[in-house]
């Protein structure tokens, strides 16, 4: 029997989200205390993450390419997805970290992410009934969540990587079966299938392309921050004189927190964003995100406190305006070129992700942990160039109800 109200579809929606997207983070929470145990390489930690996102352009694409969307029931996509991300991530029981077997299991990963997160958003948006904004806030908080519960798992599991991996399939796996009963909302459609025929005149779109110039921004910087946190904490709360002895279990509760402030950051935004505008919104979420990126470094000069509330801001503002890019290229978009947009828009950012994943890797391992972060700021401040210049085109009063 599935859900016939709104609400309640929305909410199975949503925890299918946080469960599946478990599948994210999975290895990459476990990096922090295999790095200093010696255990794994940074190149090789770079390469676990970096997989996961590669996988994901790549199943965007193959997804799109095949209009697979609008061959299947979205619910079964995003079942069949889920189930096989959490057979590939439960591989990695056998292999381990350190087996050369590991970064493609990761990528094969990533594929399947590529028909939980984009589908759970499609399914969510059959629900809009006028405010975008915060759906797909809520939506982006859903997936900021489950990539933060695998640091969860870790924190309160002190006998290795192995339960937490398995606790992400498991949660997968239980998405899977919990999809099947969300109904689909009046305004679900079959997404565009992804046509090369469109790229002219995507191209020749100004308004489009500042609103990707954001999101490409804001792409830098997050995942790179999200998958290097924990080994910063490892780091930094030393180094800041916290007093407290602090074990690997602290450290990932605290990581956990701090990517789940993000969540919060996401509905905040969207309810701003549907009332002041999303070039406003956007570019003050860049602008903080950016500025804690500078000063985290050096935060640890101030003491553990500024640390942690340096990290907390960060983690709020970092994922907070995520949403509100792909609410403005669908306001900013024709109709008929919404799909083809958002696969390049979706395919695009995470490509860069593994560009900012890797070098944040090779810098910490040149100049250290207090200057790692300083490069992740470009992004967002080149992001808020290009949204700034988006507010003074005259086709953004499409975006936000006129809100710009």
């Amino acid at each position: 029997m599935r859900a016939s109200g709104r609400s309640l579809s929305i909410f199975l929606i949503i925890v299918c989200q946080i469960a599946a997207m478990a599948l994210w983070f999975s290895a990459s929470a476990a990096v922090p205390s295999l790095l200093d145990a010696g255990q794994l390489s940074t190149d090789a930690a770079a390469a676990l993450t970096s997989a996961v996102q590669i996988g994901f352009v790549a199943g965007t694409f193959t997804s799109a390419g095949f209009g697979l969307a609008d061959r299947f029931d979205s619910r079964v996509l995003f079942s069949a997805a889920a189930l096989l991300g959490a057979l590939f991530n439960g591989a990695l029981l056998l292999s381990g970290f350190d087996h050369p077997a590991a970064p493609v299991l990761r990528f094969a990963t990533g594929v399947c992410m590529a028909g939980v997160y984009p589908v759970g958003m499609k399914l969510a948006a059959g629900w809009s009934t006028g405010n975008m904004g915060l759906l797909m806030g809520a939506l982006v908080g859903a997936v900021t969540l489950g990539s933060a519960m695998p640091h969860l798992f870790y924190a309160f599991v002190s006998i290795g990587w192995h339960i937490p991996v398995a606790l992400a399939s498991g949660c997968a796996i239980a998405a899977a079966a919990a999809i099947h009963f969300v109904a689909l909302g009046p305004k679900h459609a079959k997404s565009m299938t992804f046509r090369w025929a469109d790229l002219q005149a995507l191209l020749k779109n100004k308004p489009i392309l500042l609103a990707q110039g954001g999101y490409l921004g804001h792409m830098w910087e997050l995942y790179a921050m999200w998958a290097w946190l924990g080994s910063f904490f490892v780091w930094a709360l030393p180094a800041s004189g916290m007093e407290i002895e602090l074990g690997h279990s602290s450290i990932s509760l605290i990581t956990f927190l701090v990517m789940a402030t993000g969540a919060i950051g996401c509905l905040l935004a969207g309810l701003l964003a549907d009332r002041i505008g999303r070039t406003l919104t956007t570019t003050g979420a860049l602008l903080l995100s950016g500025g804690c990126a500078l000063l985290i470094g050096f935060s640890v000069d101030a003491g553990p406190i500024a640390v942690i509330v340096i990290a907390a801001v960060w983690g709020m503002t970092v994922v907070a305006d995520s949403a509100q890019f792909s609410a403005a290229i669908a306001e900013l978009a024709e109709p008929r070129l919404i799909g083809t947009v958002l696969t390049l828009q979706t395919s695009l950012g995470f490509l860069l992700t593994a560009s900012s994943i890797w070098l944040i890797a090779q810098i910490s391992e040149m100049v250290g942990w207090r200057y790692a972060f300083i490069v992740l700021a470009i992004g967002p401040l080149l992001g808020a160039l290009s949204m700034m210049t988006l507010r003074r085109q005259p086709e953004a009063i499409k975006m936000a109800g006129g809100r710009r």
